[in-house]
């Protein structure tokens, strides 16, 4: 073995937060894209960086794409853009002032990405494509043609159930089997011949692999620190073997690909190297008689921040409550949990939430994106930079969110909702991750079909505000927000203390009724029997039963990064009052 290989692989964040989880535009196909690559090369305000409106001209111009869709890659690789909580705020205080659409629109300009990192950002979005084979068509771009209506399709459905965003051995196999067509977008205008194919002999500028750090990065063979596949790189042994020249000051296409391809291993910090050597923690909860396990894996302890993982699955009739810094800035990923209550009370990276049912799910602040995948009857909450959902049924989702929910293939009886609970550090968490309460735009989803966004509103409906009641996440903790964050909107808010006010009137018709102290003793029995027979019928009395601290210590207690509600954050009031706190309502008699 040379003692100066290296070993590369393909980063996590890209593909899992990069890639929409469902099938792209054909526009998108690599022979449009290689067309792209030149064309910004040649225009004022595309190279080295692409601003908004040159990016719409090009998608909605040249393309043909929906702008609604041509937003949302602009908008979706702007989110992975590494930048401080001050700067998130002050951009998402600069949205909420705008008025109008003019407004937005002027405020949109003064975005701009990295053109080569956004050329490789939609050749990723093949990832989730059913077939990466193209035909080569003699068009110069695409022209307008009509196309008939997007629909949902078990087709569509099923290719979005079967995303790879998570899946690293995937992630090394695209990468593998398509470097010499993204070598081809990075490479200038003049290393393609006429057929669009580099030469042997073609090079490639430093400034191009920099681009190619978007998707790769590595580490030098006896060393654990990780790099950017061009910081890698600027290590002489490695440029030697990568066939950088000196005098041209680039690279040989034909050798960089070479070494590549010997280089390229899978991701040491993915979910396959989670499972099989991350920490774990496991624990026996009794069922009916049988003993089920839940199982997580983690790698926080030693990945690098944008890799850090947490797999939980197979949460069964189990409530976990945890805030805990080895959640913080984790990709947690939570698969096929069932009837389980779920509070993971800390800033997040991002959630996955895959094949679950019957859960609740209540989630701090996270940085980029929550993902509903295959789910069923799941109530969600959460604060998120973006929410995607798809082939997910039944479920209701109480979101506060800076950018249009995307609704992709699938879906069947969804709810929006407005967020609606709030827990004593979320106000300083949401702060920390730089997410605001304005702009809002939970009521306003983007639906995503086969050719990009659709009106058809189908596969959701909004919460009525009748049906709407507050989630109060019951634990103790020190901390200082005190009420949802931003308030209620107006109609939800009237819902709220219309009931209220016919709980005050209740507890006026009780007073006012003048009964005896025997009296009222059976009056207290017959109404908290009537509130247990709600909470059955409603399914509640499991959560609530799960609230109370364990009996059971955790299988490994030196490693508390998740665990059963017994521990932090702690619980400390009687069943009775646990209860009225969780469901909104108040059994007692006044």
């Amino acid at each position: 073995m040379d003692v100066y290989s290296a070993s590369v692989w393909p980063r996590l964040e890209p593909f899992l937060l990069g890639a929409l989880q469902a099938a792209p535009p054909g526009k998108l196909s690599v022979h449009y894209l290689r067309k792209m690559a030149s064309y910004v090369r040649t225009r004022e305000g595309c190279f080295p960086r692409l601003g908004w409106h040159m990016w719409r001209h090009i998608a909605c111009g040249k393309l043909q794409l929906p702008e609604d869709l041509a937003w949302l890659y602009f908008e979706t690789f702007d989110l992975l853009a590494p930048r401080s909580p001050e700067e998130k705020l002050e951009w998402a205080e600069a949205l909420s002032q705008c008025q109008s659409p003019r407004e937005l629109d002027r405020q949109r300009s003064k975005l701009s990405v990295d053109t080569l990192h956004f050329l490789l950002f939609l050749y990723l979005q093949q990832l989730n494509r059913v077939s990466l084979r193209t035909s080569l068509i003699g068009e110069e771009w695409p022209s307008p043609r009509s196309r008939s209506p997007a629909s949902f399709s078990e087709r569509e459905a099923k290719a979005s159930s079967h995303n790879k965003n998570w899946d690293d051995q995937a992630h090394l196999t695209f990468v593998q089997t398509h470097l010499t067509e993204i070598l081809e977008l990075l490479a200038e205008p003049g290393e393609l011949s006429s057929s669009g194919q580099p030469p042997r002999d073609g090079q490639l500028l430093p400034a191009a692999l920099q681009g190619l750090s978007l998707l790769l990065e590595g580490s030098a063979s006896h060393g654990r620190a990780v790099h950017p596949l061009h910081r890698l790189l600027g290590r002489a042994p490695f440029q030697t073997q990568a066939g950088y020249s000196k005098l041209s000051r680039s690279y040989s296409l034909q050798k960089l690909q070479s070494w590549l391809h010997q280089a390229l291993t899978l991701n040491p910090f993915g979910m396959s190297t989670c499972l099989r050597s991350g920490k774990k923690l496991a624990w026996a909860l009794q069922v009916e008689g049988t003993m089920k396990r839940a199982k997580i894996a983690r790698n926080t302890h030693l990945a690098p921040p944008g890799s850090r993982v947490v797999l939980m699955s197979q949460l069964y009739k189990q409530t976990l409550a945890k805030d805990s810094e080895k959640l913080a800035d984790a990709n947690v990923k939570l698969h096929r949990c069932n009837e389980a209550f779920i509070y993971l009370l800390s800033p997040l990276r991002s959630v996955t939430l895959d094949k679950c049912r019957n859960s609740t799910v209540v989630l701090g602040p996270v940085v980029t994106s929550v993902h509903v995948q295959s789910c069923e009857s799941v109530r969600l909450v959460c604060v998120a930079a973006r929410l995607a959902v798809g082939a997910s049924s039944h479920c209701t989702i109480h979101i506060l969110t800076p950018t249009r929910p995307l609704l992709l293939p699938g879906n069947v009886a969804l709810t929006l909702g407005p967020f609606h609970t709030y827990y004593p550090t979320l106000e300083d968490h949401m702060a920390s991750v730089g997410l605001a309460v304005v702009p809002n735009l939970w009521d306003k989803p983007l639906l995503f079909g086969a050719d990009g966004p659709t009106p058809d509103p189908a596969s959701y409906r909004i919460l009525p505000p009748a049906e709407f009641w507050p989630l109060v996440v019951p634990f103790q903790m020190e901390g200082d927000t005190c009420e949802v964050p931003g308030g209620l909107p107006p109609t939800y808010q009237q819902a709220v203390e219309a009931r209220e006010q016919r709980v005050q009137d209740w507890q006026k018709t009780v007073k006012d009724a003048h009964l005896n102290k025997e009296q009222r003793r059976q009056f207290q029995v017959l109404v908290e029997q009537k509130f247990h027979e709600w909470l059955l019928e409603r399914g509640q009395r499991q959560e609530l039963d799960s609230l109370l601290p364990a009996a059971v210590t955790p299988s490994h207690p030196t490693d508390s990064a998740l665990s059963t509600c017994g521990s932090q954050p702690s619980l400390h009031r009687p069943k009775e009052q646990a209860a009225q706190r969780a469901v909104g309502r108040t059994p007692t008699v006044c």
